[in-house]
């Protein structure tokens, strides 16, 4: 079976990320989306402000340790690009017109990441940055289709992923009278990122009623005058994360 024949359901996977207990956790949950997706690696990576970082993933340990030793953190278009954009990017949209951007791809192509990648930035609150990863080895037409079919998904369970990290990060502390449910966080953060309502509505498999639910919920939640103000105050506050 093919990375394209089936897909595990978001409702699922989301749940899986809810139950999880630490850290330790991510990366067991990494593992079971890199093979839910059939896909050949994920990658999930943050920076804090005060420059903390942490990384789970299914990458070969030695192209970890190469990635290190050679400094590719500074030539990495993937990186590069992440920083510069909002949206998810497809690898073969970012610039590897470079020398060194070029023989840091065939590099990782080497080590098995694969000739694909499509990569999620997140930006969370107080200087938090984050991207989620998947990488393949297929066809243009293949890799188009699966992302083209999977992007909405995707970009849910990135920011699930970021969301649930954050809960583990060390010295941070829930705002005990301003959560959301699940879903609300869902609802406001496809919003966020630019979904019209009856987008955001189709990628939760609810109606357009439902969804203004969530809204109004969360809204009345956070004290906002309305939709636009209810999803500033969920990013300010680290509620919802883009």
């Amino acid at each position: 079976m093919g990375f394209l024949d089936e897909v595990p359901r978001l409702d699922r996977l989301i749940e899986r990320l809810e139950s999880s207990e630490g850290l330790d956790d991510l990366q067991i949950v990494i593992e079971e989306l890199r093979d839910g997706y059939s896909i050949d690696h994920m990658l999930y990576h943050w920076v804090n402000s005060n420059g903390d970082q942490y990384g789970c993933g299914t990458y070969p340990l030695d192209w970890v340790n190469r990635y290190v030793e050679k400094g590719y953190l500074r030539v990495d278009p993937v990186i590069i690009g992440c920083f510069q954009r909002f949206h998810p990017v497809d690898w073969k949209r970012l610039d590897w017109s470079g020398k060194a951007a070029r023989a840091f791809m065939q590099d990782a192509i080497n080590h098995g990441i694969g000739n694909q990648g499509y990569s999620i930035p997140i930006r969370g609150p107080n200087g938090q940055f984050a991207h989620f990863t998947l990488s393949h080895n297929c066809s243009d037409e293949d890799w188009q289709e699966f992302t083209t079919k999977n992007r909405r998904d995707l970009i849910l369970i990135a920011h699930s992923f970021n969301q649930k990290a954050l809960d583990f990060q060390p010295g941070r502390t829930p705002e005990p009278s301003q959560s959301l449910s699940p879903r609300e966080i869902e609802a406001m953060t496809l919003l966020a990122i630019g979904y019209s309502r009856a987008q955001a509505a189709d990628t939760l498999s609810i109606s357009e009623h439902t969804l203004r639910v969530y809204v109004e919920s969360a809204r009345h939640k956070l004290g906002a005058l309305n939709t636009t103000h209810a999803v500033a105050r969920a990013l300010n506050r680290g509620l919802i994360v883009i």
